[in-house]
């Protein structure tokens, strides 16, 4: 039995990098609006898509609307848009505050995609193109993803770890990456539903490379585990859409026994890892009678996320800000930086969970890049698989994705090589950052 084989029956197997990400059309806001002819530099097996929408908007398209605060119009949101494969219009990445007018979007979603390596030929990335294509798969079953949650995070020339220093020297290979997760830490959507949009780029000098984008499955639908005891599972109910599959993975996320936690008498801190979210992710793509192309594993982490689970609670979504001003029976409370940060420290008695003041805004994210095993040598370097990465044919058929996976083995490599965490030093609230974002 092979590596590949073992790994595919806990779907702890197979790769992720996607050539189905669309094409600038335009860009607004950021100086002059511009098209980039990104064909042109584009690498020959990541296919670039038309420059003009030919098909009308993506359901993902226009969802966003200013809240209160927010100073930038629909209008100018959505002229950050991108073509997909399938010629439709998409949203696409754009910065908190509009450089052309100076407004604020109230939201942001990460790094600004255009500093990487992978950018020439991978363009924009067209939000919620795997959520569109599983309309046509599934067309009973879609699953639509709110605009706030889309976050992109890159890094370039990261080493991978091959176990000790040594090992590191000895085969220093560096990586690209380029990864984008529908990660919505401020509302009750990942409390239950597991499927999440997913674009992960990585190209490595030992000749690993995959784009790959997915609608992956992240743990069990229905329920996640406590962040505050890994090992206890909470079921909250039915998922969307009801036949999500259950995937390899957790979602750690907090409810409100975590949130009581965090009540410590005077001269204590509170501890305020009881609120991190993990996202433990388990990714494969694989060929319709089962065997293993390429698998990747990468971890999504949240600090100071805006919600937690609360049965209790209006929409079953407490609100850790408000956690800030809660008073035990004996006088315990939250304390320690984040309700100092978000209450001028204790000075006010009331601060919204949307305002930016609040510093629980789940704009503090690192990305664990971990494995990537591919099991192709024979195989094509262009696939077609569903949205969730199955039934990968050399073929298009309806609903399916364009995959790009390099024609190698390292599937039975005996030193696994593994990535390091990126994002840790990019916090990226301020600008008028709040939730929901």
């Amino acid at each position: 039995m092979t590596v590949v084989t073992d790994r595919l029956r806990a779907r702890q197997y197979l790769g992720n990098m996607s050539p189905v990400l669309g094409r600038v059309v335009r860009i607004a806001g950021i100086g002059t609006p511009f098209v980039v002819l990104f064909g042109l530099a584009c690498s020959q097996d990541l296919q670039a898509p038309p420059l003009v929408a030919t098909n009308g908007p993506a359901a993902s398209f226009g969802l966003w609307t200013p809240g209160p605060g927010d100073t930038c119009t629909k209008e100018i949101h959505d002229q950050y848009t991108a073509v997909g494969p399938d010629g439709k219009l998409y949203p696409t990445w754009h910065p908190p505050v509009d450089p052309a007018t100076g407004c604020s979007f109230g939201h942001e979603h990460g790094r600004d995609p255009r500093g990487s390596n992978l950018y020439k030929d991978v363009g924009p990335i067209p939000f919620g193109y795997a959520n569109e294509q599983l309309d046509t798969w599934d067309p009973a079953n879609p699953r639509h993803e709110d605009h706030f949650g889309h976050k992109v995070e890159w890094a370039n020339n990261i080493q991978l770890h091959f176990g000790s220093a040594a090992a590191d020297q000895l085969f220093n290979v560096t990586c690209d990456v380029l990864v984008k997760l529908h990660q919505g830490t401020h509302s009750k959507d990942a409390f239950t539903n597991n499927l999440h949009e997913l674009a992960y780029h990585i190209r490595c000098t030992d000749g690993t490379e995959l784009h790959v984008t997915e609608l992956i499955a992240i743990g069990t639908p229905g329920q996640f585990d406590r962040s505050c005891n890994g090992d206890s599972s909470v079921v909250v109910g039915a998922p969307t859409p009801a036949n999500s599959p259950d995937g390899g993975g957790r979602r750690i996320i907090p409810d409100r026994t975590c949130a009581d936690q965090l009540l410590v008498p005077a001269g204590q801190t509170s501890n305020w890892d009881l609120l991190h979210e993990s996202w433990q992710t388990s990714n494969d793509v694989r060929s319709a009678d089962g065997h293993g192309i390429a698998f990747f594993n990468p971890y999504f982490q949240v600090f100071l996320p805006s919600r937690f689970y609360d049965p209790a609670a209006a929409n079953i979504t407490g609100r850790p800000i408000d956690v800030c001003f809660w008073v035990g029976p004996n006088g315990e409370r939250a304390r320690g930086g984040p309700c100092d940060q978000s209450t001028n420290n204790g000075v006010d008695t009331a601060v919204a969970f949307n305002s930016p003041q609040s510093v629980f805004d789940g704009a503090h994210r690192v990305v664990d890049i971990n494995s990537t095993i591919i099991d192709n040598a024979n195989g094509p370097r262009v696939w077609y698989t569903d949205p969730f990465g199955d039934h990968a044919s050399k073929s298009p058929f309806p609903g399916s994705i364009r995959q790009v996976i390099a024609q190698i083995d390292n599937s039975l490599n005996v030193i696994n090589a593994s990535g390091p965490g990126i994002g840790s030093s990019r916090p990226y609230d301020g600008q008028g950052v709040h939730s929901p974002n």
